[in-house]
Parts: C-alpha cells; sequence; structure tokens
C-alpha cells in the first residue's frame, strides 16, 4: 500500500502502531462498540478491566479479540494500576482510553509520528467534551489537556478517590490531538449524568475530607509552575478547596460562565455550567459537610463516619 504524504514515513496505514488500549468498563453496552471501533485499526492490543458488568459489555469486548479481565472497583486510580500490574501488557506504549472517549485517524497518525520516531515519553491530548449533543467549547473546558498515552516503564498514575491523572517520569508532547468524550446514555438522559456525578462527589467529598483532616498523603501532580493541568490541579487544591464550604460553587460558576465565557455555549452550556457548579460542586460540599456533621454526632473522627456512613476505606 502506498505511504501517504503527510504521514510517519515509516508507518503505512495498514499497520498498526505498537501500542495497548486499556478500557475500564461497568455496564458499558451503550459506549463500548464505539470505542472500540474507533481504536482497533491502530493499536495492536485491547485489554478491558471489567468491575464485573451485568449488562452486554463482555460478549461486545469478545467480538473485538479484547483481553478481558474481571476486577473488584474500588475507585478509578486503583482500578487503572491494577490494570498495569496484572494485565500483562504486551507493548511499552499505553494508551488510556474510557468507553465514551472516540479516537480518529488523525489523532493516531500524530502519535504514530511520536512513537515512531520517539519523540517523547508521555503525550498529551485534548478533551472535545459533548454535553446533550453539544460541544462545550468555553467555560475552560476546551482545550483541556489529558495525558492519554504514555510508556508504562516511565508512566504512574496517582493514587487518589477522584480526579486521577497520569504523570510520566520523562519528556511529554503536547499535540493538536483532539478527543471526543461523547456518553451516549448521558447525553440523551439527565438522570443518568446525575446518577454518574452523584457516585463521583461523594468520591471527591471524602477526598476534600481526606486532605482537610490529613488522614493520609494525597498524590498530587499540582504545580504552580508546572504545565496546565499541573496549575489547575495547584489552583484547585490551595485556592478553590480553601475557599469556603457552600461559597465556593457559586464562585465556580461566575468563573466558569462569566469570565471564561461559559455563556457562548447556548442552552445546553448553561444547563451543563449551572449542573457543575450549583448541582455537583455544591454536592460535593453538602457530603463533606455532612460527613463531618455525622461524626461530630456519633462522637467517632471523620474517618470511622466516612466507613460507617460510605463503606470506603481510606
Amino acid at each position: 500500500m502506498p505511504k501517504e504524504a503527510g504521514k510517519p514515513a515509516d508507518m503505512q496505514r495498514d499497520m498498526k502502531l505498537p501500542l495497548t488500549a486499556v478500557i475500564m468498563t461497568f455496564n458499558e453496552k451503550r459506549n463500548l462498540r464505539g470505542c472500540l471501533e474507533s481504536v482497533r485499526a491502530w493499536v495492536d492490543e485491547i485489554v478491558i478491566v471489567d468491575s464485573f458488568s451485568t449488562d452486554e459489555t463482555i460478549a461486545i469486548a469478545k467480538e473485538y479479540a479484547a483481553k478481558i479481565y474481571q476486577h473488584e472497583f474500588i475507585n478509578h486510580a486503583k482500578q487503572f494500576a491494577w490494570a498495569m500490574r496484572h494485565t500483562d501488557i504486551r507493548n511499552e506504549w499505553v494508551l488510556r482510553i474510557d468507553a465514551d472517549e472516540r479516537w480518529t485517524p488523525d489523532a493516531f497518525w500524530k502519535a504514530a509520528d511520536i512513537i515512531a520516531n520517539d519523540r517523547a515519553d508521555g503525550i498529551n491530548v485534548k478533551m472535545k467534551i459533548y454535553f446533550m449533543g453539544r460541544w462545550i467549547r468555553h467555560g475552560g473546558f476546551y482545550p483541556n489537556y489529558f495525558l492519554r498515552v504514555f510508556k508504562k516503564s516511565k508512566g504512574t498514575i496517582e493514587d487518589r478517590w477522584m480526579d486521577e491523572h497520569i504523570r510520566v517520569d520523562g519528556r511529554v508532547a503536547s499535540p493538536d490531538i483532539d478527543v471526543i468524550e461523547a456518553n451516549y446514555d448521558r447525553q440523551k438522559n439527565l438522570a443518568l449524568w446525575t446518577d454518574k456525578h452523584n457516585t463521583y462527589s461523594t468520591r471527591e467529598a471524602v477526598e476534600s475530607l481526606i486532605r482537610k483532616h490529613r488522614l493520609s498523603q494525597i498524590d498530587t501532580i499540582g504545580n504552580l509552575s508546572g504545565g496546565k493541568t499541573q496549575r489547575k490541579r495547584w489552583m484547585k487544591e490551595n485556592v478553590y478547596l480553601k475557599t469556603p464550604l457552600f461559597v465556593r460553587p457559586f464562585l465556580y460558576f461566575i468563573y466558569r460562565y462569566v469570565f471564561r465565557l461559559g455563556f457562548l455555549d447556548g442552552k445546553e452550556g448553561f444547563v451543563f455550567h449551572t449542573l457543575h457548579a450549583f448541582w455537583y460542586r455544591f454536592l460535593v460540599d453538602a457530603k463533606a459537610y455532612q460527613i463531618e456533621k455525622n461524626a461530630r454526632d456519633e462522637n467517632v473522627d471523620v474517618r470511622t463516619a466516612i466507613k460507617n456512613h460510605y463503606g470506603m476505606d481510606v
């Protein structure tokens, strides 16, 4: 097959990258096929770590000759760390991808050049978030960089309950790669979006209390002098989380919707930013407040209150 102009000189269109895609799943029958279709022609290994799905997730995975494992879910960080240790990944390069994400051929070509020529040890991508069918372009949500491709000998994942990132001990490239995040179910049904974020809010509330009460060391990439992702994490940990409970969701909304021009994303953007601030962020604060109140009322420490009411060992 002839080589294409503008593509890496040593890459042919019918060649797969020496890249292992790692996908964590739980009841992803509506999203998984689209995800696998977007990567199957480009990666030479697919690893799926499932949290004992009760729908057709496993049957769909088997259609794509994926290596399938099942493991009890605690949080995303621990699940991904388990995958890296126990699934016999054969490639040095790893692609972390969620079931509701889609890679394009253009994105793979740009990654291929870096991989083939060993230009970096990790690759940042820009996540394009779709909500109610609309790309959320403003409000500071684009470009939003995530390190999603990395050498397994160089990369580790933060050990956190929520909002975990990959970090790489080495060079990180940030080419113009867009990855689409468009969860089918949550695009069509806001109840599913709120269900998912209700779970997320519990983990984030617990993590905020771990930090506040110094229950354990919080693993973090936060660094004011680092890249955009590191700076955002530093600002969240050192500014946002030190702002009073119940005040910060209002400030968050004003920052996202007004100063970062979230209002330009129309009615869908208004719903998105309002839910993020006055539902999700407010719920995180409410749960943190309730856990501390439970601890006082029951005369136990916060760690015990978290265990008693949420079953989480922190």
